[in-house]
Order: structure tokens, then sequence, then C-alpha cells
């Protein structure tokens, strides 16, 4: 169990140091712990009766601290198990193509990952109209997990264009990612995106470590360099893992959200 942050305010401090309400004091106490990395995800925050007796307040007070803390997203409550910290939420701007491996990193959280098939073959009916390419064509088919702090993160099957990217057929993708090599290599000109939620299949939610139908976010993504298909990516992130966030101007441009 996570232990009560260093450093916080006393009944006797917060009357010389600040009017604020006491829920907020207690409040921000907590925050400032998850905040600087000490209270990490999926740490157990002292129980109700705990913070009471060290703060010297209501039941009523903590309870609400600790609602104020989870409807800002920085807490879980568990009804009987208690309050725990919560796994950051993964943001993408919606009209950007982002490396998963730089979002996971840059959230704090390490990352990793593991390419779970890779066949190169030619491609089916359904592939060719995914990918868009003609008759005859061949991809390298390849399913990949990636991991955030060792919680799956997002399952990827993607389809590169072996006609246009035949050095792929000689990558393992053992040290990098697909699409981060694809990101690095092969220069896009334009993309497609299309998103709708789903439901966890046996085999995805196994993968995912979720329930059997959990909602799901499925982004769907195909690129063309100088219109031919590069590659045709199918994202299946957890629902309460993952949100997308973007910014318009007049212009058309798009920025990640804060």
């Amino acid at each position: 169990m996570a232990s009560l942050p260093a450093g916080s305010v006393t009944a006797r401090d917060a009357k010389t140091r600040t009017p604020l309400p006491r829920y907020v004091d207690i409040r921000r106490a907590i925050e400032a712990r998850i905040m600087s990395g000490e209270l990490k995800p999926g740490d157990r925050i002292p129980g109700e009766l705990e913070l009471v007796d060290a703060y010297g307040v209501s039941r009523m007070t903590v309870n609400k601290a600790l609602s104020s803390l989870a409807a800002t997203g920085l807490l879980i409550r568990r009804r009987g198990s208690g309050s725990f910290v919560a796994s950051p939420k993964s943001q993408e701007t919606v009209l950007e193509i982002h490396d998963i491996k730089f979002e996971v990193e840059a959230s704090g959280r390490r990352y990793r990952h593991e390419v779970l098939s890779s066949t190169a073959r030619a491609a089916t009916a359904d592939e060719r109209a995914r990918l868009a390419i003609g008759g005859g064509g061949s991809v390298l088919a390849l399913a990949v997990r990636h991991f955030a702090d060792n919680q799956p993160f997002v399952l990827e099957d993607r389809l590169i264009n072996v006609a246009l990217v035949p050095e792929a057929l000689t990558m393992r993708f053992d040290e990098e990612p697909p699409g981060t090599w694809l990101l690095k290599r092969i220069p896009w000109t334009e993309a497609e995106h299309r998103i709708r939620a789903v439901s966890a299949s046996a085999k995805t939610a196994a993968l995912l470590d979720l329930r059997r139908n959990a909602a799901c976010l499925m982004i769907e993504r195909v690129t063309w360099q100088s219109g031919t298909p590069v590659t045709s990516v199918q994202l299946i992130y957890p629902g309460d893992r993952h949100e997308l966030a973007a910014r318009f101007s007049p212009a058309g441009k798009t920025s990640r959200s804060r």
C-alpha cells in the first residue's frame, strides 16, 4: 500500500499557510505526489480512515478530496478495494500519424513490443482492397503487441506493400517496431483514417488483458507515397486507456492537445 505522501500539510500548517478548504489541501498534497511520480499508476492511496487520522478532518472531507481527484482522472475508486492511481491515458491527434514508441515514452512510461507474427505472401482479396493494390500484389503481414510499463497498450495489424518497400522483407523488427521503422525511412504524402468502436474478441481480450467484449477503439489507417500505397494498419486500443484529441485552426493545421 502506498504510504501517506511525505510533507503532507497538517491541520496547524493549513491554518497558517492557506485559507483553502481542507479537501483542496488534501487533494493538492496527493496530486503533487502523483505528478512527481512518487505515487505511480496502480499504487493504492491510503484509505479514507487513514487519511482522516492523518489530516484530522472528517471522512466527508476526505471523500470530497478523493472524489475530486477521481473526477480529474488521476484516481480510480473501487468499491470495497480503495482508491488507486490511474494509468495515464494516451492522447492521439486525429489527423496526424504518430510513432507508438515515441508516444509511450513521451508519457514517461517504459516501452517495449513483441512481434506476434510476420508473414510475406501474396495479398488476399480482402488485403488488396484494404491496401488498395491490384491483383497479384504481395504484402508483409505483421501482428505486433505494444506495451507501456509492461501493460498491453495497443495491438497492431499491419500490411506493408513490398512492391514499394522491398527492404521490409529483410527486417525482423525485434529492435524497432515496424511503424517507427517506416516513419524514419519511407516518406508518406497522403493518409486516410477511419475510427470506430469495437468489442474485444476472445483473442483480442487475452492479448490486451481485457474482459471479452470490452469496449475498444480501432483506428484504421492507409498511407500513400505519391499515389502508391505504402502500408495499411489497424490499431486496437483498450477503450479506457486511450483518447483522441485534435486542435484545429482555420488554416486546417492540427496540433497535439494538452
